[in-house]
């Protein structure tokens, strides 16, 4: 284990757990990312669509934030073409759209509520993704 990384993954777990409990607590809005995206791009109330708009680039600030602290930690993979990781992004979307949300709304604050619902839409999204990394790898030889 190159990357194993527990004091780091702590620290994020409880920044990701805190900020969903205060957006719960504050707003009463789940942290669902495909949720929140989705509001911002289609919703018609502007007091709705303004905490989302800011939430998401709070989320592309944190990252260049983190960057800029702690220079040189991650390094981008290289390699894939831009229409394989475009379909797999379409996917993605898709896959949340019918799931009735994405990992972060089912994952932390649908399991965290004890939801059912979150709980088997967790599930199928570990199996899916443990099943799609095998046939990559092992079935279409893919790196």
């Amino acid at each position: 284990m190159n990357n194993f990384t527990p004091f780091a993954a702590l620290a994020g777990g409880l920044l990701i757990g805190i900020s969903a409990s205060l957006l719960l607590w504050l707003n009463g809005k789940i942290a669902g990312i495909s949720g929140i995206v989705n509001g911002a791009l289609w919703t018609k109330a502007s007091d709705d669509r303004i905490w989302r708009v800011l939430f998401i680039v709070g989320l592309i600030a944190g990252g260049f934030i983190y960057l800029a602290l702690f220079p040189g930690t991650i390094q981008p993979r290289t390699g894939f073409s831009l229409w394989l990781v475009g379909a797999a992004g379409l996917l993605v979307g898709l896959g949340t759209a019918l799931g009735g949300g994405c990992t972060s709304g089912h994952g932390v604050c649908g399991l965290s509520r004890l939801s059912i619902r979150s709980l088997v839409a967790t599930v199928t999204f570990l199996v899916t993704a443990i099943v799609t990394v095998f046939v990559m790898r092992h079935v279409l030889g893919a790196a």
